[in-house]
């Protein structure tokens, strides 16, 4: 398994999307969390501490339904900024006179511990991140064994029609290439996780204008290509931007209306018990002994 960056990511630009201010949580994300939540009913274990991993982009309401859901656990919300990470907090907040607050979970405005928790969430937060392998490492981490994984994040045939407009006008490439639902298990198996689970869906949104179209986007992610282009775009780039859009994507049989199609993959993974890799000469990490010695008395050895 390769441990280069993705090619198509430019790191800084990647740390400036994630360090932009959000208080609201884009529409298509809110969608995509509550899909990935209803799958929740086929899984058994209920966690006694979950983690919410930047909850504000990847779905305020999701975080609703997610601390309704497991009411009495602990969450930790992760966010690389403290206020977005208070902001999911007070979006669940009871007012002290409610007896249904008086007995919820704590949550915590940080990164969850090492092994403390039973489920890690990550909606549409993967592909936009400059070392994806690192991430996922991360959130191995944070979970305890035999804890799962839950995440979402966007394909490579998101916003194909988009591309092709580009391409036609001989522009660059409007957005960074986004990695194949394969490629992600492999990128599990690699970090650890067993019995990886992944699915794919796409979802066609139509727009009643070009302006409409790009407010979505904006909302939803930004162009992290090195090779996208380096200065401001003025007015009338702009202006040109929204006449190929509505001449190249109009759809005559809805009216008019231009389509914009977002693959979507969704991931679910295990964290299993750690294995002793056996040799002339083994090393076993403390905390891998400590894992395997708890493990151990669980079972009556």
């Amino acid at each position: 398994m390769s441990n280069e960056l993705p090619p198509t990511i430019d790191p800084i630009a990647a740390a400036r999307w994630a360090a932009l201010p959000a208080t609201t949580s884009p529409w298509l994300h809110d969608e995509v969390a509550r899909r990935m939540e209803d799958r929740l009913q086929w899984i058994k274990l209920q966690p006694q501490a979950w983690a919410h991993w930047e909850p504000v982009r990847g779905g305020l309401e999701a975080h609703a339904k997610l601390t309704a859901r497991y009411p009495d656990a602990t969450c930790y919300v992760a966010s690389a900024q403290a206020d977005q990470a208070q902001v999911a907090i007070k979006s669940v907040a009871k007012s002290w006179w409610q007896p249904s607050g008086w007995r919820a979970g704590p949550q915590h405005a940080k990164a969850p511990p090492d092994g403390s928790v039973q489920m890690l969430w990550a909606n549409m937060a993967l592909h936009a991140a400059a070392d994806p392998q690192a991430l996922i490492a991360q959130w191995h981490r944070a979970l305890a064994v035999d804890g799962f994984l839950m995440f979402s994040c966007l394909g490579p045939d998101t916003a194909q029609e988009l591309r092709d407009v580009y391409k036609i006008l001989g522009w660059p490439s409007p957005g960074h290439q986004f990695t194949d639902m394969h490629d992600w298990g492999d990128m599990l198996v690699h970090a650890g996780f067993a019995e990886p689970v992944m699915d794919m869906e796409r979802i066609r949104l139509t727009f009643d204008s070009p302006a409409r179209l790009l407010q979505e986007l904006r909302g939803v992610g930004r162009n992290l290509h090195p090779q996208r282009f380096g200065a401001l775009r003025g007015r009338r780039w702009k202006a040109g931007l929204e006449r190929a859009l509505a001449d190249r994507l109009a759809d005559v049989a809805d009216a008019g209306r231009l389509p914009l199609t977002f693959e979507l993959i969704y991931g679910h993974a295990l964290k299993p018990k750690p294995k002793l890799r056996v040799s002339a000469h083994s090393a076993v990490s403390l905390r891998d002994m400590r894992d395997m010695l708890q493990q151990g008395k669980a079972g009556g050895f």
